[in-house]
């Protein structure tokens, strides 16, 4: 096991199982890596004596050593599980509800894992046995399965995406195709698009996966993959370097170290790029305007400001000019300078702020005009407003300094919950505005699919089918079987098997033809491969959720 498996063991068996509050779990497990003890077998076997020292207390040391010695034992116990163990031997054995997982952020109060630690909290079983796959017939039903096909395929499509940006994309991919699906067998109303109704700016960013479109939000330079070894310098390696002779290049001097933004002179004309949020939104003759820009240091307030009536003179006539902006401090760590203005659009200059806070953006400026149409409109001014401040933003983020088109690629994303954003009545002024709930966000920012949500999804969504009807396929009587009843436990690691199964034939698959079909055709041929494998059930509302007989065969008669 891994240094970091051994963390996320001891701290769950921390916070989980024995119900230490976190911050007090995080001093205990420091305390004990002061003294070179990090997992829970070396807690179980070391000195009373060493554990006591380390925690300064002798009952909550004895205590917790019992624990570590009861976790061995059980482990023991369990080791000997059926076909497939040893493949999802390095998954996580049991699947925890979210709300008490230690691992996920939404867990972590005044702690945030590191984008490494994040990923490994929600890796996925993977098992990729022909023999044991070519004989699994599972039960589900088909909105897990293209969750399945949706992240697995998403490897060999968007590789720059981690997994926890699989898992939310993956998720968004089920909800449009469920919204879909719903409104095509008479379930739902097709209604407004989310544009409409306010949810998401005009220039929301979207991606197609599987033939869906789905919108999705930057994560702002979330960097998940450690530096290779290869691109690390030490000095003792450059030490080593042999000297250069005389008749080499002479050696060019060192670059000089680049001015913080913070602190550079303001930026001239030429360099100031506005955004806008598109056409004037209106409502009840009253119209509203977003524009965003960059901006490094509260020393540039005036200028952007002045620049930008100048550059659009329109502004000028409009009743309300409020602003926001956010500038990351150069000198002290996570502190970041703020600031607005309401310009007597009340509460709009803080409303901007949360705005910027809630998707996570510093070092931008955004000014939101309002020309006010003689009637009052109520909270539905916070949707207005919300939609384009958020349009600005979004358009910024699309482009480059100098104001080009970005370049698809490159960037890790979250899968907006479009649905979700709907039902909590996003964009209006009721509600838990501003408040943060896990990866999501309130009525002033954007819900994403969570991943850990999806994970858990997967990890019950997957049964072994029983045998009384006979293998997917087969024509022969099914055998007369004696049937026990499994407790809760074998079944979670049943259905975490069977998901491993699953992963890995679709693994399987799809490097077959990863090499033969470009990124676009690939995805293309998932929705077909899709359809051709997935349960059988009935036509129309009758058929919504029900569950069908999913042979894992099939999945490996697909490939090349």
């Amino acid at each position: 096991m891994s240094a970091q498996q051994d963390l996320q063991e001891l701290l769950r068996l921390l916070t989980v199982g024995r119900k230490t509050p976190m911050l007090q779990a995080m001093a205990q497990i420091k305390s004990l890596q002061a003294v070179d003890i990090r997992s829970i077998r070396q807690i179980a076997e070391a000195p009373l004596d060493t554990i006591k020292s380390a925690l300064n207390d002798e009952k909550t040391a004895k205590s917790l050593q019992n624990a570590c010695k009861a976790a061995m034992k059980r482990t023991a116990t369990g080791a000997g599980t059926k076909r497939g163990a040893s493949s999802t031997a390095n998954s996580p054995s049991k699947r925890l509800k979210q709300d008490d997982n230690p691992l996920m952020p939404s867990r972590l109060p005044g702690e945030e894992l590191t984008p490494q630690e994040l990923e490994a909290s929600l890796e996925l079983p993977l098992c990729q046995d022909e023999e044991l796959i070519s004989q699994t017939v599972l039960e589900t039903n088909r909105a897990p399965l293209v969750l399945a096909f949706a992240v697995e395929l998403l490897r060999y499509t968007r590789p720059e995406q981690p997994l926890s940006s699989r898992l939310s994309l993956g998720q968004a991919v089920v909800s449009a195709n469920s919204r879909s699906k719903a409104v095509s067998i008479g379930l739902a109303s097709k209604g407004p698009n989310p544009e409409d109704e306010g949810l998401i700016g005009s220039g929301q960013p979207r991606v197609k996966i599987m033939g869906r479109e789905v919108p999705v939000l930057k994560r702002g330079g979330y960097e998940w993959r450690e530096p290779s070894p290869s691109q690390t310098i030490t000095a003792e390696s450059s030490s080593t370097e042999p000297a250069q002779s005389s008749t080499s290049q002479p050696q060019q001097a060192p670059p000089k170290t680049k001015t913080h933004p913070f602190f550079q002179p303001p930026p001239s004309a030429s360099d100031i790029h506005w955004s806008s949020s598109g056409a004037p939104l209106t409502s009840k003759d009253s119209r509203f305007l977003g524009h965003s820009t960059k901006i490094t240091s509260p020393s540039q307030e005036k200028l952007l400001l002045s620049n930008l009536f100048k550059t659009h003179p329109n502004l000028e006539s409009a009743t309300h000019n409020a602003w926001a902006y956010r500038v990351r401090s150069p000198t002290i760590s996570n502190r970041v300078i703020e600031k607005s203005f309401d310009d007597g659009e009340s509460g709009a200059g803080e409303f901007m702020l949360k705005i910027l806070r809630e998707m996570d953006i510093d070092d931008s400026l955004v000014v939101m005009a309002r020309w006010y149409g003689g009637t009052m409109l109520g909270p539905d001014r916070w949707r207005l407003m919300r939609s384009v401040v958020t349009s600005a933003l979004n358009e910024r983020s699309r482009r480059t300094a100098t104001g080009d088109e970005l370049q698809e690629g490159g960037e890790a994303v979250w899968g907006l919950d479009v649905e979700g954003m709907s039902k909590s009545g996003s964009g209006s002024s009721t509600g838990t505005a501003g408040k943060r709930e896990g990866y999501g966000t309130g009525v002033v920012g954007m819900q994403i699919h969570k991943p850990e949500v999806a994970r858990n999804y997967l990890l019950r969504s997957f049964h072994t089918a029983s045998p009384s009807s006979g293998t997917e396929g087969s024509s022969s009587p099914p055998k007369t079987t004696t049937k026990t009843k499994k407790t809760q436990k074998q079944l979670e690691a049943e259905r975490e098997q069977n998901l491993g199964l699953l992963l890995g034939a679709l693994r399987l698959l799809f490097d077959s033809w990863k090499d033969h079909l470009t990124p676009a055709e690939l995805d293309k041929r998932a929705w077909a491969w899709y359809t051709a494998v997935r349960p059988d059930v009935e036509a129309g509302p009758g058929g919504w959720g029900a569950k069908g007989r999913l042979g894992l065969g099939r999945i490996l008669g697909l490939r090349r």
